[in-house]
């Protein structure tokens, strides 16, 4: 083998060792924070999907059944994100803590936000609820985003990109 052939070679085998050990990590990670948000969450995150659509003044975040027939699961999602908007606008982040860990990123800057700060709205939509975040602040907003992309790294399969949704065609709950 020449030797710029080996080199590449190698190059190659630790950069995917090095994808390997990541995604284990990654799956390991996402197997603790599933665990912990059972103790936060009412409804089932196997039976539920997290949507993240990032916006140019915050976001918003919709956990919807994956089964559009399944009321529990539905119901238990509504009350839990009405709670979720009343103790997030109250500053008490204790929730995410609790599911993904107090340096979760950007979650000390949304715990610091004075009041009225951030907006927070809730609706229902088909299948669950729907929370959207709004800040006039520009660094409220990159918070958001930083804790957007953190629950998506941390729920895996279970959540996705709002954007990548819409793009792929999908309709939206």
């Amino acid at each position: 083998m020449k030797p710029g052939t080996l080199f590449t070679t190698l190059i190659l085998m630790a950069g995917l060792g090095a994808a390997a050990e990541s995604f284990a990590a990654d799956a390991e990670r996402q197997a603790e924070v599933a665990q912990r948000g059972a103790e936060v969450m009412p409804f089932s995150l196997k039976a539920t999907t997290h949507i993240f659509t990032k916006s140019d003044d915050g976001g918003s975040q919709r956990v919807v059944a994956k089964s559009p027939s399944d009321d529990h699961q539905t119901q238990l999602i509504r009350k839990h994100l009405r709670e979720i908007q009343m103790q997030f606008q109250r500053g008490d982040f204790s929730g995410p803590a609790r599911t993904h860990g107090a340096d979760m990123p950007g979650l000390a800057q949304l715990r610091a936000a004075k009041p009225g700060q951030i907006s927070i709205t809730y609706k229902d939509i088909k299948g669950g609820g729907e929370l959207t975040y709004r800040s006039d602040d520009p660094k409220l907003v990159s918070s958001l985003h930083a804790w957007f992309d953190a629950q998506l790294a941390d729920h895996g399969a279970d959540a996705m990109d709002g954007h990548m949704h819409h793009h792929q065609g999908m309709t939206q709950p």
